[in-house]
């Protein structure tokens, strides 16, 4: 499995469109065993959710993100966890417990609340 976070430095961004890149862990029965990192190529429609998947994400964690990247994600069949906030690494830990807190999505565009959260 490998798990895509988006990021700001070391912490999950807070706009999954607007981060300055992505943190691809891959897992293996429960670890992780590799890490990349990825920059944005820069929000475009559509551009984020394909990069991802061809990275092999099967999983993205971020704060927030539109709800058109979330139907996109949803199309191949990847989950979409919202509103976390921290750490990349603390946010990798918790997913991997299970105990990975989400609340709802950060991320808003032209005055309205996405309305997608896990």
């Amino acid at each position: 499995m490998k798990v895509g976070v988006a990021r700001d430095g070391t912490e999950v961004s807070q706009h999954f469109g607007q981060c300055e890149g992505y943190a691809i862990f891959e897992v293996e029965n429960g670890t992780v065993v590799g890490r990349t990192d990825i920059a944005s190529p820069g929000h475009s429609p559509g551009v984020l959710p394909a990069l991802l998947a061809e990275n092999g994400a099967t999983v993205v964690i971020a704060g927030g993100m539109g709800p058109k990247a979330v139907d996109l994600f949803c199309a191949r069949g990847i989950e979409v966890y919202l509103g976390v906030s921290g750490s990349v690494e603390e946010a990798i830990a918790l997913f991997l417990k299970g105990e990975l807190v989400t609340s709802a999505n950060v991320c808003s565009h032209d005055g309205h609340d996405c309305g997608h959260e896990h």
